[in-house]
């Protein structure tokens, strides 16, 4: 199963997997493939640039995720990033940039990307189609590796980094309580060579996202029913979440879990005070790792009104905010 964060942490497993899959002159290395948030429903322009803009306000976000506690060099996944939209006459943009740093043993992704999207009405409701274009930079340090011969030439002596330049698109509608997205991540599947010896192969990803608000009776509650799935072209991660939200003006506290089926379960707790959001989740494994090894993740969001999108009819309340 296609598991961008579930794989095994352990150093010494990491570099028998890259000893399997080596070979020929230029030898490729197992890529770093994105990182899977367990608050995917807050951070949606980190992977689908057709969220970039879906809400009126300058919209800030970032995370942190440290993968399964009690491992060496298990290592970390830091987001940041800012979208905003902007109504130039009777048109809706959505402008932003992102920021990803990801290590995990010997490999350390990091990725930069400025995001477009375009939004416009279609079928009742809001449609949008964003790219971005992505500067990629991949880095094994070789010193780390526990090898049995030093001398293996499939493993680089020291540090080596590449980069390379990658393109990411989307497409995004939502219409009342319901969202969905669909978008394409290293849509140039660019391959990153690292000195003269080595290089990584980055897979496409395939993301789809729904959700819905369902609102109860008492209209300070209401539950959110979503999901996300990755695909990479051979296998696939499904996240199915809910959430029990409730709130009052611009106050909001809000809990719940989410299943991956053959991967884990996670459960969560946060809330919105003064303008601030602020989350916690911890995902256990129920594969492999056992459910001890479990991944810490923080989030923070900060909204700020600004006058660049237009208010009245076309106003709406992003899904990412419920």
């Amino acid at each position: 199963m296609y598991t961008p964060r579930k794989r095994t942490c352990a150093a010494r497993v990491l570099q028998a997997a890259l000893w399997a899959f080596l070979s020929g002159c230029a030898l490729p290395l197992l890529a770093q493939q994105e990182p899977a948030f367990a608050h995917y429903w807050e951070l949606e322009p980190q992977f689908n640039p057709a969220a970039a803009g879906r809400d009126d306000r300058l919209s800030i976000s970032a995370a942190v995720q440290t993968h399964a506690s009690g491992f060496d060099d298990a290592g970390s996944t830091m987001y940041a990033g800012a979208d905003v939209a902007l109504q130039l006459g009777r048109t809706r943009h959505g402008l932003g940039a992102a920021f990803l740093n990801d290590a995990i043993g010997l490999f350390a992704h990091k990725r930069f990307s400025l995001l477009y999207s375009y939004h416009f009405r279609l079928w009742g409701g809001r449609f949008s189609v964003g790219a971005s274009a992505d500067m990629l930079s991949e880095i094994v340090d070789g010193s780390k590796a526990d090898l049995a011969d030093a001398n293996d030439p499939a493993i680089p002596s020291g540090e080596v980094s590449g980069a390379k330049i990658d393109a990411s698109f989307g497409l995004g509608y939502a219409r009342g309580p319901i969202a969905l997205g669909l978008s394409c991540q290293h849509a140039l599947a660019p391959t990153v060579l690292l000195g003269e010896t080595h290089e990584i192969a980055v897979k496409r990803v395939f993301n789809f996202t729904a959700a819905y608000n369902i609102r109860l009776k008492n209209p300070l509650f209401s539950i959110v029913p979503s999901a996300m799935l990755r695909y990479d072209g051979a296998d696939m991660r499904g996240d199915f979440t809910a959430r029990f939200v409730c709130q009052r003006e611009n106050r909001r506290l809000y809990g719940g879990a989410s299943y991956s089926p053959l991967h884990s379960v996670t459960a969560f707790v946060g809330g919105t005070f003064h303008g601030i959001d602020l989350s916690y989740s911890y995902e256990a494994s129920t594969e492999g790792l056992g459910m001890n090894a479990g991944f810490h993740e923080v989030t923070v969001g900060y909204r700020l009104d600004l006058n660049f999108g237009k208010r009245g009819r076309n106003a709406h309340r992003s899904v990412r905010w419920l």
